[in-house]
């Protein structure tokens, strides 16, 4: 059966083309299209899709408020669409927050090499979205700090497929206790829907958290900064984008910026944050496996590292290389991500130690490296 998908924008011509792009993939349908977002919020209770494509700025009510309602009334996964700018990365974060799974540029050709990659890119979002087979929207993150106790050149491709999922034995859903191992890194790498998973944990953690802690998110160059500053504002610990040479200190995270590559040198008793331009062959600007990679060479065994939700494969070797020089790898849980496909690849390949749910982690990793 076909994954049902509902169209909105403003833009006819818009409209049209991501309905032709959608329809000439035998696994996707259009099954209507909206012009605004009061249209949306009918139509999605009306014609029950599997997922909705989702403008920002529209007339009558826009992409965000929809979203919110559709989430209230008729949960549904949803992408957004919105510009390469300051003022659509904040929109497209305020979308995430009210419900929105994924996002892409209007001009989705701006981050693939050429048409088909661009086509390409667009059909296996939605379908990432679409295969979920029971959809449960995660409980929005947090809008207020909390207190520390708180509980609450080939193509630009985002696929890589990961063979159907084979259960691992042995792996237990969180660790009981802490392993008693001294880290000198914590390392996160995520994709598709990580941008509520990292916020959901990062405002967990206390300002005096002991280690220097890396995030990698596939995110476009003109998101990042505005993506740190919010995480910045909400969290206890520090949150900057990463600038070559900043020197890592505890208690502050640093994510890697967007369109480049973020590597971690060894600098005496600590680390240094290195950044550097990704050749045109690489697929993820920045990558996990390039920056996980790095952290085995700096660090060795020092390091916990975690996979969180996204699309592909991008950390498994990287987290090979980890876990042969001793580090500890752990996976976002199936039940809780929006796309199991990171966590899967290592988890798959017997990489990761613990597949762990979302609303556990912070907990896990506070307790592993000795906040618990």
């Amino acid at each position: 059966m076909a994954i049902k998908v509902l169209v909105v924008d403003d833009s006819g011509f818009f409209r049209r083309r991501v309905s032709e792009i959608v329809n000439q993939d035998s696994e996707l349908e259009v099954v209507g299209m909206a012009t605004n977002g009061l249209e949306a919020v009918r139509m999605a209770a009306e014609l029950k899709p599997n997922v909705i494509t989702m403008d920002i700025e529209m007339p009558v009510m826009d992409g965000i408020t929809a979203v919110r309602k559709i989430m209230e009334s008729t949960p549904t996964p949803i992408l957004m669409f919105s510009s390469l700018t300051h003022e659509g990365a904040k929109a497209t974060l305020d979308a995430l927050d009210a419900g929105a799974l994924d996002f892409l540029p209007k001009r989705f050709e701006d981050i693939a090499t050429n048409k088909e990659a661009a086509i390409e890119l667009l059909q296996q979002r939605v379908k990432a979205l679409g295969r979920r087979r029971v959809f449960r929207p995660v409980s929005r993150p947090l809008t207020t700090r909390p207190s520390v106790d708180s509980h609450v050149s080939r193509p630009l491709r985002e696929e890589e497929p990961v063979k159907p999922l084979e259960r691992s034995v042995g792996r237990s859903a969180a660790p009981a206790r802490a392993s008693g191992k001294q880290y000198k890194l914590l390392v996160i790498g995520t994709s598709t829907g990580g941008p509520v998973a990292l916020q959901r944990i990062l405002t967990r953690f206390p300002a005096d958290y002991p280690h220097p802690i890396v995030l990698i998110q596939h995110m476009p160059a003109a998101f990042t900064p505005a993506f740190a500053a919010r995480l910045n504002s909400l969290c206890q610990i520090e949150v900057k984008e990463a600038s070559n040479g900043d020197a890592m200190r505890p208690g502050c995270a640093y994510l890697a910026p967007g369109g480049m590559q973020m590597m971690v040198e060894r600098a005496g008793t600590s680390g240094r944050i290195k950044i550097v331009s990704g050749t045109p062959e690489m697929n993820y600007k920045p990558s996990v496996d390039i920056t996980f990679a790095s952290a085995a060479k700096a660090f060795g065994g020092d390091v916990l590292s975690v996979i969180l939700t996204g699309m592909g494969a991008d950390g498994r070797e990287g987290a090979r290389l980890l876990k042969s020089a001793g580090a500890t790898i752990w996976a976002q849980d199936e039940a809780s991500c929006v796309v199991y496909g990171m966590p899967q690849a290592v988890t798959v390949a017997g990489i990761s130690s613990h597949s762990i749910p979302l609303d556990n982690m912070a907990e896990a990793i506070l307790r592993e490296s000795g906040r618990g």
